[in-house]
């Protein structure tokens, strides 16, 4: 029934052949080999220095190190530049920012009285969005506003108050402050939509109608997924016209991820077992999933003490705390980074070599978004679930 197979010192259990299971058993879904299916190399038509865009953005694009254009920016920028209404599928982690900031850029240069709205599922991402846009406008007095929770909503309300460019926010925020007559997205001439489908999965589908609902109907809008469900295209149609579409997606993240189980057994503790892993050569850099605050802060303890260099971010950390953790573990600081599930969605961290989920997720949805965390663009990963 089961093959055996050595990962270090410890025995995992792969199933040959899957059939009915009891709940208590039914760890299958954790279990899947990486597809190694060889895919033709793509071939961009356009590299930057080919579209039609201002000489300072341009060498703040080189400045950045862009090389050659991914096939989404390829595709998408063009038609962007064009004026043209747009849903973009492509997979996790595969240059959707830069998509669609160069060319809104780009517009904003032209005319000053250029607004961008981007909606965004997550603090971590709008974070990671505004960044981008700071360093893609150096230089070109373009002003931003970051508008999401877990920070200091009368310093937004005194930033909007300011000239801006751009606002990038979460929707529960966004509309707080329409709410409070703080935020008038009438002059909103652009708009982006971004990750729809999570968004959609963590219940903001009625608060993003209203948000564009608020916008200027003569508008050129954006919509950016993983996939294209009823609800997405549902959103896209009621809210765009003559709208283009470019797919450029092929595959699933998960599918570019080892996936296999750890079972918890005998005289070991869970901890020891999870630290005998974390030793292993081939780890690198990881970021292990708990369930609850408590026990995320609880684990990243226990490996500081044992001399990892660990952190964690959950929903009791302030954003400046969780700030500064991300930003030690994207700069290598630490390599170990412990989280809710919380972190799943719209981190883009690059070069995670393994999820490990210590903690089983409560839906299955929750862990496709936690092992998505790693094998993103055309890496490969791998993804371990204690059981």
């Amino acid at each position: 029934m089961y093959k055996r197979r050595r990962y270090g010192n410890f025995v995992f259990s792969s199933r040959k052949k899957f059939g009915k299971t009891s709940s208590t058993t039914s760890f299958s879904k954790y279990i899947k080999k990486a597809e190694t299916a060889m895919q033709e190399e793509y071939v961009p038509t356009n590299a930057f220095t080919d579209f039609a865009i201002d000489k300072r953005l341009l060498s703040n694009v080189v400045a950045k190190g862009y090389g050659a254009t991914m096939p989404i920016q390829d595709q998408a920028i063009p038609l962007i530049l064009e004026g043209k209404d747009l849903i973009g599928i492509a997979n996790t982690g595969m240059g959707k920012t830069a998509a669609f900031l160069i060319p809104m850029i780009n517009k904003m240069i032209k005319d000053r009285n250029q607004k961008l709205l981007v909606i965004t599922p997550t603090r971590e991402l709008a974070e990671q969005i505004e960044s981008e846009f700071i360093s893609l406008s150096r230089n070109l007095g373009l002003r931003s506003v970051l508008i999401i929770g877990g920070a200091s909503m009368n310093n937004q309300i005194w930033k909007l108050r300011k000239p801006w460019n751009l606002i990038v926010g979460t929707p529960g925020r966004l509309k707080d402050l329409m709410t409070r007559k703080a935020l008038n997205l009438a002059s909103i001439n652009n708009l982006v939509v971004d990750e729809v489908d999570r968004m959609f999965d963590m219940g903001f589908q009625k608060d993003v109608q209203t948000i564009i609902g608020a916008t200027n109907s003569n508008r050129q809008s954006l919509f950016f997924s993983a996939t294209m469900n009823a609800s997405v295209e549902s959103l896209v149609g009621t809210h765009s016209h003559d709208v283009v579409k470019v797919s450029v997606k092929t595959r699933d993240t998960a599918a570019s991820v080892d996936q296999d189980i750890v079972k918890v057994m005998g005289d070991k503790s869970k901890l020891d077992m999870l630290h005998d892993i974390l030793i292993k050569e081939e780890v690198k850099k990881t970021l292990i999933f708990a369930r609850t605050k408590h026990g995320v802060e609880r684990l990243s303890v226990q490996l500081q003490q044992r001399g990892f260099k660990a952190g964690s971010i959950h929903g009791n950390k302030t954003q400046f705390q969780r700030q500064q953790v991300l930003f030690k573990f994207k700069q290598d600081q630490i390599n170990i980074l412990v989280a809710t599930d919380v972190a799943a969605r719209g981190l883009d961290i690059p070069h995670v070599s393994h999820v490990i989920n210590y903690e089983e997720p409560e839906r299955y949805e929750d862990y496709i978004h936690r092992i998505g965390r790693t094998g993103r663009g055309n890496m490969s990963g791998k993804a371990l679930t204690f059981v």
